[in-house]
Order: C-alpha cells, then sequence, then structure tokens
C-alpha cells in the first residue's frame, strides 16, 4: 500500500512541476512549484530517500521566500484614458502583439472609436497591463467589450484595481452598472466572477452583471 502511495506522489509531484514549467505567470510558477516539492518531500519520506526530502525542500524554502515577496510587493498601478483607437499606435501595436491571445478571451471585439465608450488602459509599473472597452448606455449600463490583462499579469490585483479601487472613476464617467453579453472563455469567466460578476437572467447562460 504505502509503494502505491509513494508512486503515486512521484506521479503526482511530476506532472505539478512539469506544469509549472509551461505556466508564464508567476505567482501560479510558484504555487505549482511549491505543491509539486510537497509532493517530492511525501514521496521522499515515504521511500526513505533523504536526497530527495533535502533537495525539495531546499526548493520549497526558495519558493516559499518568493511567495512572500511577491504577496508583499508594492506596485505602481495607473489608470490611463484614451480616446481614437486607431489613432494610438502603442495601442495598435498592442493589439497586434496579442491578437490571437486576445481573439481567445475576446472573438467579438472589433476597435472601434463610434458610440459613447469608457476606454483606458491600465498601467502596472509604467507598462500596459489591462486594456478595458466599455459601450456605455444612456441607463447607465456599460456593456464590457474588451477587459483584456496580459498573462504576466493575470493575478486578480488589475481586476480589484479597476473594480475596487477605481470604482469612483466609473461612476464618475455615468457607469452605474457593468455587463458582459458573452463570456467565451472558461478563465475569464472565472476571473468575473472572482470579481463579483453575477449571471444575468436576461443575457442568458453567458450573460454576467455586476452593480457598482
Amino acid at each position: 500500500m504505502i509503494e502505491i502511495i509513494a508512486q503515486a506522489l512521484g506521479y503526482i509531484a511530476s506532472i505539478l512541476l512539469a506544469i509549472s514549467l509551461m505556466v508564464n505567470n508567476d505567482l501560479k510558477f510558484r504555487w505549482l512549484n511549491t505543491f509539486g516539492c510537497l509532493a517530492f518531500i511525501c514521496y521522499g519520506i515515504l521511500i526513505h530517500a533523504f536526497p530527495v526530502i533535502l533537495t525539495n525542500t531546499l526548493l520549497l524554502l526558495i519558493n516559499m521566500y518568493y511567495l512572500i515577496k511577491i504577496y508583499r510587493a508594492t506596485e505602481n498601478f495607473d489608470l490611463l484614458e484614451f480616446e481614437q483607437v486607431k489613432d494610438d499606435r502603442l495601442l495598435g501595436k498592442f493589439l497586434s502583439f496579442y491578437k490571437a491571445d486576445i481573439h481567445a478571451y475576446f472573438p467579438d471585439y472589433i476597435p472601434t472609436d463610434t458610440g459613447k465608450r469608457v476606454s483606458f488602459v491600465v498601467l502596472r509599473d509604467i507598462v500596459i497591463a489591462n486594456i478595458f472597452v466599455a459601450e456605455l448606455g444612456d441607463n447607465g449600463i456599460a456593456e464590457v467589450k474588451i477587459n483584456y490583462t496580459v498573462p504576466k499579469y493575470r493575478d486578480y490585483k488589475v481586476g480589484k484595481f479597476i473594480f475596487e479601487q477605481e470604482k469612483k472613476f466609473l461612476l464618475s464617467r455615468g457607469v452605474s452598472s457593468l455587463q458582459y453579453s458573452n463570456v467565451h472563455h472558461p478563465n475569464h469567466r472565472a476571473f468575473i466572477e472572482k470579481m463579483g460578476f453575477t449571471k444575468n437572467p436576461e443575457e442568458g447562460d453567458n450573460g454576467y452583471f455586476k452593480k457598482l
């Protein structure tokens, strides 16, 4: 029985470490690597392999150090409005560079400057981390067209900055509530639910709604 458990832990640890090497988010990498190290430590204890225990204990401590560093890090967030997408060369390059990933999350998004909109980018330590565009109706409901965060910064901090810290900014622009008519990517669905969006009965299964 112990041999079966040890073998299972060895496989689980190997899978977790392999997955951690494939993610492009520092926080996810550290957590996956941490769980992989813990599994390998348990594996080493069961088979009495001291080198395995020692190596993974050291790696676990390194991961914990960087996790603490990540959570304690103070970053500078800023919001910068824009008006014309087509005339902004920097935004054009940003949208072009992340075109494939944007299409996976927002396949219906077409850059346009028509209509009443709330449009801005979120800067994270002076780097563009997010682009947000919502079409604002006369009733104060803003239909989100794109709320795209680059893979490196998908740790919920950008979302909290927009929906919590900059709530007054959205209200000042006439936004009383935000809604999504379609949520195409499961990761994005998990994100907006984490941010407090709830299902909107009027929009069907893919519709989400948030009152500010």
